[in-house]
């Protein structure tokens, strides 16, 4: 295993003023637990936390997200987008959705977004975004992305298997190079978000996700938060982010937040 070379991120990254600050540590439950309570005494706009490996890395609905040493990137960024109202900051995990398939297009791997944001390639999720919300708007953004294969995993929802950027024959796998990618596409789009103040439209960001979203056009099974299933069609994304559903009698409704799984 190649350590990630912190030198030379922040270098690529911070010096060059796209961040704030950068760390890299060897080991810690969750990067987005440590940047929440970083938020909280004030740690800067634009930081970012990387880590070897976390022991409790945590996915959306609190799954567990497997982080072993070497084999994944597993970050966190603490935005402050104090231009975007907070009804807004929704669309945030989309963000680093497109900027997860933007770093695919980079490397030669076909991925595509299932809604919201986690990325696939072919039947195998590839990496998933987990965005919480911290008070005095504030966003931890969290990102892992499997760059090794992991092996024995246990598949997530709708039988989702792990997959990695080795296994689709990535032009790399220097995770030092993917983060650095990762992070400058992160902060591309992110820019454009924030000055569009969270409109994902008129950021110039709402076409780009409908074409890489491979949920739009499938039927699907949304589980709520509430604990109420949804199933139809999935036909539109808004500038918002909420996913539009059509059921067989041709009623449309909304959903901000739920777990998606693709039936056909």
């Amino acid at each position: 295993m190649t350590a990630l070379d912190a030198d030379r991120l922040r270098t690529e990254l911070v010096t060059l003023q796209a961040y704030a600050a950068l760390d890299v540590v060897a080991s810690t439950g969750s990067t987005n637990t440590d940047l929440i309570e970083a938020a909280r005494t004030g740690a800067a706009d634009y930081t970012v936390l990387i880590a070897e490996e976390q022991t409790a890395g945590v996915g959306r609905l609190a799954r567990t997200w497997v982080s072993p040493a070497g084999a994944g990137l597993y970050l966190s960024v603490l935005l402050r987008p104090a231009e975007v109202p907070p009804e807004a900051t929704g669309s945030l995990a989309i963000v680093a959705g497109l900027a997860l398939t933007d770093l695919c297009d980079d490397l030669g791997v076909a991925a595509t977004l299932k809604w919201p944001n986690d990325v696939l390639v072919g039947n195998g999720k590839l990496a998933g975004v987990l965005a919480e919300l911290v008070p005095q708007r504030a966003v931890v953004l969290g990102i892992g992305l499997n760059v090794q294969p992991l092996g024995d995993v246990e598949p997530g929802p709708g039988g989702l298997a792990a997959t990695s950027l080795a296994e689709h024959g990535a032009r790399t796998t220097d995770r030092t190079e993917i983060a650095a990618t990762l992070l400058r596409r992160l902060a591309e789009r992110e820019r454009a978000w924030r000055v569009a103040h969270g409109d994902l439209a008129k950021a110039g960001l709402l076409a780009d996700y409908r074409e890489a979203c491979g949920t739009l056009g499938r039927t699907v099974t949304v589980s709520l938060p509430q604990g109420e299933t949804r199933t139809g069609t999935a036909v539109d994304v808004d500038a918002v982010g909420r996913l539009t559903i059509e059921d067989d009698n041709g009623q449309r409704s909304t959903v901000l937040a739920g777990d998606v799984i693709h039936l056909r």
